[in-house]
């Protein structure tokens, strides 16, 4: 299958799913930056619920607001739970009104959207946004990354023999990047670059055991492929 036709996540569906996994994001106002972590969860219509920081800057803000409610920013930064090389691999920034919920809580609808990843960026739409879904495997996703990469060399090697050639004989290191429904992606690292190959299953998974099963078919395809050479073990 052609890199161009190997199904993936939408931006929406991207941005959904980095919604659903983070455990920390950052909130900017116009008279402050906040660090939440733990503190927030994302209902359907992807507004998030705040719980009132500590500091309770935010709220004292908005008690002073004319309107009862501010203009805010809520940035998150999606990081690779395995070690590769630039781990950011996506940014997701959401704008939008912040008001006061509960005397405990606070409530962020966002108004727009904009992911950037693979050096791209992309603009979301309110309703886009709203009715996507996060992937199914999305907070699963660093678990599973991280049992591969610790079984590298019964997993991530073998499966590396399905990248295009030129990755192979050219990679001194292949981790795992990311995991979704429709398929794993290896980045294969040389000393100065690197580049991200996608390998899609054969059926979209519906939860981790049917990606599971779906890794294990790759793996039967890439051990039945003869071997260009020896890629270097995780160290």
């Amino acid at each position: 299958m052609s890199a161009a036709s190997c199904p993936e996540p939408t931006p929406a569906e991207r941005a959904r799913s980095v919604l659903a996994a983070a455990d920390s994001l950052t909130v900017t106002t116009h008279g402050h930056r906040v660090e939440l972590i733990g503190l927030h969860t994302v209902d359907a219509a992807a507004r998030l619920l705040l719980n009132n920081p500590p500091d309770g800057h935010l709220a004292a803000e908005l008690a002073m607001a004319p309107r009862g409610d501010l203009t805010a920013l809520v940035e998150y930064t999606d990081v690779a739970p395995v070690a590769v090389r630039e781990r950011v691999r996506a940014r997701l920034t959401l704008g939008g009104p912040l008001t006061v919920l509960g005397p405990k809580a606070l409530v962020f609808r966002p108004a727009r959207a904009v992911l950037t990843e693979n050096g791209r960026t992309a603009v979301i739409g309110l309703d886009e946004l709203a009715h996507s879904s996060p992937d199914p495997l999305a907070t699963h996703e660093a678990e599973m990354l991280a049992r591969l990469d610790a079984a590298h060399a019964d997993t991530v090697a073998p499966l590396a023999r399905l990248l295009p050639a030129k990755q192979q004989l050219g990679a001194c290191e292949v981790r795992p990047l990311r995991l979704d429904r429709h398929g794993l992606v290896l980045r294969s690292q040389t000393p100065d670059s690197h580049h991200d190959t996608r390998l899609p299953f054969a059926t979209a998974a519906t939860h981790p055991g049917d990606a599971v099963r779906q890794i294990h078919i790759l793996l039967a395809r890439a051990t039945a492929r003869p071997r260009r050479r020896r890629l270097p073990t995780r160290s």
